[in-house]
């Protein structure tokens, strides 16, 4: 399974003073939340019986790459491969599908399960990508995935509009999951402690890129990166008794504590 470090949602964000990308120095890299359930997803199959080992593979420079490999790893992953491409290295969404397949091809596989989307760039390219490089069938927005060992199928259901698609599909295939059965679990101390001193495979870039040649290279590039204006609020209408029936508005600072005034303040 191939998961991601993307910044933590609580992470105060800057672009960099050229305006170029995000400036990464003191942001915490975490695990995404789609690549959670999609952990989860992978260990509850495995404690099902549908595999027999789980690897978690990611592309990217250190230290925060390694930082999600053992997280996953704390969680319950058996293996870990970690493609060492530095900061300096520069993929778009197509270029790093064709990296991710070279790395997957490394290792025998009847299932490869991506999370639905990155949670930063939220493009949803990739899962569908490497399936193209890999030359594997492409589920998109699965819930529910489990193993029929009658049939020897994995079966899962897909939204479609109005309605869900239950799907039966051989392996091996793969699968870009929206939710797991449950709630991604919490890594527990002993687990955490054990992943800090667990082995992780290292890949040289020089290695995989040499063999790709060309077809590594960007068909796109972000040129400016651009941060939202900061929220002002938006003045609440409000009707203050003895003032009449023209409504006042709070200044936008006491917005947030709008919600304690009386039910009878408020002319709504």
């Amino acid at each position: 399974m191939c998961v991601k470090p993307v910044p933590d949602a609580e992470a105060r964000l800057r672009a960099r003073a050229d305006g170029s990308r995000l400036e990464e120095e003191g942001v915490k890299f975490v695990l995404g939340g789609y690549d959670e359930s999609a952990v989860e997803q992978a260990l509850l199959l495995r404690e099902g019986g549908a595999v027999t080992a789980v690897r978690a593979v990611s592309v990217g420079p250190g230290p925060r790459t390694e930082e999600v490999l053992r997280a996953s790893l704390a969680l319950g992953c058996d293996t870990a491969s970690w493609l060492d491409a530095g900061s300096a290295v520069a993929l778009d969404a197509i270029g790093l599908a064709k990296v991710l397949a070279a790395v997957v091809q490394r290792y025998s596989h009847d299932l490869v399960l991506v999370g639905r989307q990155a949670g930063d760039g939220e493009a949803g390219l990739v899962g569908p990508a490497l399936a193209e490089c890999l030359g594997l069938p492409d589920f998109p927005a699965v819930v529910d995935l489990r193993w029929d060992a009658t049939r020897r199928t994995f079966a899962f259901q897909q939204a479609v509009e109005g309605a869900s698609l239950r799907v039966e599909a051989p392996a091996p295939l793969l699968v870009t999951l929206q939710q797991a059965w449950n709630d991604p679990r919490t890594a527990k101390l002993p687990n955490i402690l054990k992943s800090r001193k667990a082995p992780i495979e290292k890949i040289p870039w020089a290695e995989v890129a040499a063999s790709l040649g060309d077809r590594s290279a960007r068909f796109a590039r972000a040129t400016k990166f651009r941060l939202p204006p900061p929220r002002t609020g938006v003045p609440l209408p409000l009707r203050v008794p003895g003032a009449g029936s023209r409504p006042r508005s709070l200044p936008p600072a006491a917005h947030a504590g709008s919600a304690a005034l009386a039910d009878g303040i408020l002319g709504l």
